[in-house]
């Protein structure tokens, strides 16, 4: 009996703190989540607030849809920078649109987001075509578009009843149906369904598949029969319409265009686009992480916010926080 308690206790720490480790690994972020609620809930009294929680919800909704975009295109193993620009670029099609020629809300919504796609096309041209890095092409269409969206804005804001530069007045509207969508519980629903949407077709459909494939191992997908090309385009026209449908909500949340509205999104949502890679230990992009991801970025702020804590502080903080979850992640895997 001695023998064998002592032989098989050597064999049982290492077989919890595995256990342990791989917990970590796959629920680090859902932890860090839990973790962040407990405490600003137990240092702040308001914090815990239906309101302030639903808030929340609100504040992530256009950073979550735009790091799915920027989800697609990691999982075919490129990266578009561009979704800020082409978020700017929707925010001043959409507000002209209403504003500048009168156009309803479905006929408004569904050009800005064919507009978008050209982004997308223009992006798959660069990368597939003429085969320029992802992450330099999707640069230099960052400031294309960029450019594309104060020009056509004529470098300031767009509303209604404004002067034109020929100093005639605007007539068109921004109807009431449009306002709403950038409002609870519309703009929270918008978020959930595109998170569901895309997570669906990663996770249960061939197509989703492929594209992880395409990402892990381009040239074995190519020889195992998959069209890379052809699902490396699709990513970056989906990547580029759900950054057009942010810059939409953010039109609605704001009731007006502003210059570059969008720019602020990218580093959050490239941020919560690579954070989800963690969640479930899965190692990839994916929809519900980016959601996570957006999550930690939104109740860091909104927590920080409320603590009183200095704006020049906060992204020190969030770094940390950040780093700490990541920590927890990938602590087995390296």
């Amino acid at each position: 009996m001695s023998d064998l308690s002592t032989s098989g206790s050597p064999r049982a720490k290492p077989a919890s703190s595995t256990r342990l480790l791989d917990a970590l690994s796959r629920w680090g972020l859902v932890l860090t989540v839990i973790a962040l609620i407990a405490i600003f809930g137990l240092a702040s009294e308001n914090f815990l607030n239906p309101y302030n929680l639903i808030n929340i919800l609100r504040s992530i909704a256009i950073i979550t849809i735009i790091a799915i975009g920027v989800s697609i295109s990691l999982s075919v193993g490129g990266l578009d920078l561009s979704v800020g620009s082409t978020a700017s670029l929707a925010n001043a099609l959409v507000i002209s649109l209403f504003a500048w020629y009168g156009f309803g809300t479905a006929a408004a919504i569904a050009t800005t987001l064919a507009l978008c796609l050209l982004v997308g096309a223009f992006n798959a041209l660069l990368v597939i075509v003429l085969r320029i890095p992802d992450m330099l092409a999707t640069l230099a269409s960052l400031f294309v578009i960029q450019g594309i969206a104060m020009t056509y804005s004529y470098g300031g804001s767009i509303t209604q009843g404004m002067t034109l530069p020929d100093g005639t007045l605007t007539e068109g509207r921004i109807p009431a149906a449009f306002s709403l969508l950038g409002q609870v519980p519309t703009i929270v629903l918008v978020m959930l369904g595109v998170t569901l949407a895309i997570q669906l077709g990663f996770s249960f459909t061939t197509h989703g598949r492929r594209m992880y494939a395409i990402g892990g191992n381009r040239e074995a997908a190519r020889l195992a029969g998959i069209a890379t090309a052809r699902y490396r385009a699709l990513a970056y026209l989906l990547s580029a319409l759900l950054a057009g449908l942010g810059g939409i909500l953010l039109a609605s949340r704001i009731g007006s265009s502003q210059v570059n509205a969008g720019a602020g999104y990218l580093m959050d949502a490239v941020a919560a686009a690579y954070i989800g890679f963690a969640l479930a230990g899965g190692g990839r992009p994916n929809a519900l992480g980016a959601l996570l991801g957006a999550m930690i970025l939104g109740i860091l702020q909104n927590g920080l916010v409320m603590l009183s804590v200095p704006y020049y502080a906060m992204d020190i903080i969030k770094g940390a926080v950040l780093a700490l979850a990541l920590a927890t992640t990938y602590a087995k895997r390296n």
